[in-house]
């Protein structure tokens, strides 16, 4: 009779270290077999065109939460990026500006937010909290508190168009998350931030400079936030203000469901990727399926606490 295999580290390390890879490719795999057009090429498209500004801000929050910050505020700066592109655009009839006018917006609220934790050295959670109420009003004057829609019809093109089956907007995410990835996995900056989020004084005592890689995270994630958001009112052709916090637990739920730590110093990109997958698999399939969203709701929100609960298991088992 064989003796059972015990597993050794290095197996359990693969199930810890890439579970959210296998259990992405169970659900595919299930769902593959259960749920009738599931497969179809159309639905798979819908699924990575529907996801693509999600993963935009995602990768960037990515490198936020491993530097050991929080970023409340991106739902306002989509919000308000999709107002102030769909002004320029209306206003000029220019694509191109309507674009930086979206990424500008967000890429200054982000160096307001770094400039807020770094210097005035108020929590991120508490910082940008605080300027998303600063952020949403911003938003209420400028669109007049009302609806705005693009004139320009053929501006919809921008995150509409297709290339090669898929929409731009999922090719400027893939290009998007690819540079995160890259920035994050082989560049000094990112070693940086991983510094930065594990043992801030340590770093600083090393010679990193924290303050400025803290600031840079935000105005990366602003600026990401930004284009996520003109790239919205491209597809939508309309913009309106709001209060909504949505986009910005929609973005960390994908985060930390992948496993980046909220502790910081500890996530990747990749992750990011792949808890956006995750949660899309499960909101497509229940579509399909037509089940209520209230129940939904309530697997997003059971998903996060596993997901931080696996993610502190984890670290006990190494120390």
């Amino acid at each position: 009779m064989t003796k059972p295999t015990i597993p050794t580290p290095r197996r359990l390390s693969l199930l810890t270290d890439y579970g959210i890879i296998w259990t992405t490719i169970a659900l595919f795999v299930l769902l593959a077999i259960t749920t009738e057009a599931f497969l179809s090429p159309a639905n798979l498209r819908n699924i990575l065109d529907q996801q693509s500004l999600l993963l935009i801000a995602g990768a960037a929050m990515t490198l936020t939460l491993i530097g050991g910050n929080f970023d409340i505020s991106i739902s306002a700066s989509f919000i308000n990026a999709g107002i102030a592109t769909a002004l320029t655009v209306n206003a000029t009839g220019n694509h191109l500006l309507g674009l930086a006018a979206g990424l500008g917006i967000g890429t200054l609220y982000g160096v307001v937010n770094g400039a807020v934790v770094a210097w005035v050295r108020v929590n991120s959670f508490i910082a940008t909290l605080a300027t998303s109420f600063v952020f949403y009003g911003v938003g209420f004057l400028l669109s007049d508190r009302s609806i705005i829609r693009i004139k320009d019809t053929a501006f919809s093109e921008i995150a509409r168009g297709r290339f090669l089956g898929l929409t731009n907007a999922t090719w400027i995410a893939v290009v998007v998350v690819g540079l995160f990835w890259f920035t994050l996995s082989r560049t000094r900056f990112g070693r940086h931030v991983f510094a930065t989020g594990g043992a801030a004084e340590a770093a600083r005592l090393a010679g990193v400079r924290v303050k400025l890689i803290s600031v840079v995270t935000f105005v990366l994630v602003g600026a990401a936030a930004g284009l996520a958001g003109a790239l919205s009112a491209s597809r939508t052709l309309t913009a309106q203000p709001s209060d909504d916090f949505g986009f910005v637990f929609a973005v960390l739920a994908a985060v930390i469901v992948g496993g980046t730590s909220i502790a910081g110093g500890d996530g990747a990109v990749w992750r990011t990727v792949f808890g956006a997958l995750f949660i899309a698999l499960i909101i497509n399939g229940f579509n399909l399926r037509q089940i209520d969203p209230i129940i939904q709701r309530l697997i997003h929100g059971g998903l996060i606490v596993a997901a931080v609960a696996a993610d502190n298991w984890t670290k006990s088992k190494r120390t």
